[in-house]
């Protein structure tokens, strides 16, 4: 039962990510999950530092309030003329760092297990179980990333449209009345949530991962908003099934198989797509260099 825990939570982890990573992939904006994933680390120890405990739930608030300010600074300083690239890597390294001595200033003595919060550790996902009235609900961190994906599937199947069209061409969402700016802080709402619920089954650091891998992979695959999702979700669900396996087998860290899978994956879809693989326009080429010699 232990397996079809940790492979269930992989599942559920990747696709919540991987469908609010494709709306950043379109938006040339996957390092914004990178740089929420480093930059919550504040909000976790003064969550702590306020509440006095571990609970996830209260570590979510504190990470998430953190997490949206960080895309608000990232922002802000865009529009005061700083390139986008050097805006995420301002913020982000400034409030990590801020995370850092604020713990080491007051938790020296206290295990944050911030360990997992950037590695993670799927494994022990089955031990720490949602109990209600005595009753076993299953792991804690499905409920809670499980909620946020559903949160994000509702919101998102509402606006579909306004976030379609905000991701492809931003000028003429606003030229036809749609609130970009709000749709904007809406999604990096949803990438925050989920990137800070995500940590504590595979970390800060593979969360980037599943934000950006399948979610290019399905890029690669298609041209159609709603079928790159589609592709997306199966990517994610593969490269959890498989990746449990192969860490099963190689006796390997299992969310690293798992984002292992998934950037094989990324690969074969690099080298044969059906419209950019690299294998399939270089036998297009070929065909067309046979075609032109036998016409000449």
């Amino acid at each position: 039962m232990n397996d079809l825990w940790i492979i269930l939570t992989g599942i559920v982890v990747s696709c919540a990510c991987s469908l609010v990573g494709c709306f950043l992939v379109l938006r040339k904006m996957s390092m914004i999950g990178d740089a929420i994933s480093h930059a919550v680390l504040p909000g976790i120890v003064i969550a702590f530092l306020i509440s006095g405990s571990r609970d996830s739930f209260i570590m979510l608030i504190g990470a998430s309030i953190i997490g949206l300010l960080t895309v608000f600074l990232i922002q802000t300083f865009k529009q005061s003329g700083v390139q986008g690239d050097a805006a995420i890597g301002v913020v982000f390294t400034a409030l990590f760092a801020v995370g850092v001595v604020l713990v080491s200033l007051y938790t020296r003595d206290i295990d944050l297990d911030l360990d997992c919060v950037l590695y993670g550790e799927i494994a022990y996902i089955p031990w720490n179980t949602l109990v209600i009235g005595g009753m076993d609900l299953g792991p804690m961190a499905i409920w809670q990333v499980g909620s946020v994906f559903l949160l994000s599937i509702l919101v998102i199947a509402l606006f579909f449209k306004q976030f379609k069209l905000c991701s492809f061409d931003a000028a003429m969402a606003a030229a036809v009345g749609i609130p970009v700016v709000l749709f904007h802080y809406v999604l990096m709402g949803l990438v925050s949530l989920t990137t800070v619920a995500s940590f504590e089954s595979v970390g800060a650091i593979l969360v980037v991962g599943m934000l950006i891998v399948p979610a290019s992979t399905a890029y690669l695959l298609t041209e159609r908003l709603g079928a790159m999702i589609g592709i997306s979700m199966i990517i994610s669900v593969l490269s959890s099934v498989l990746g449990y396996y192969t860490a099963y087998i190689l006796d390997a860290s299992i969310a690293g198989s798992m984002m292992s899978v998934a950037g094989i994956l990324f690969v074969l879809a690099v080298l044969f797509s059906p419209s950019q693989g690299i294998i399939v326009r270089m036998i297009g080429q070929k065909k067309k260099s046979t075609t032109a010699a036998s016409l000449s």
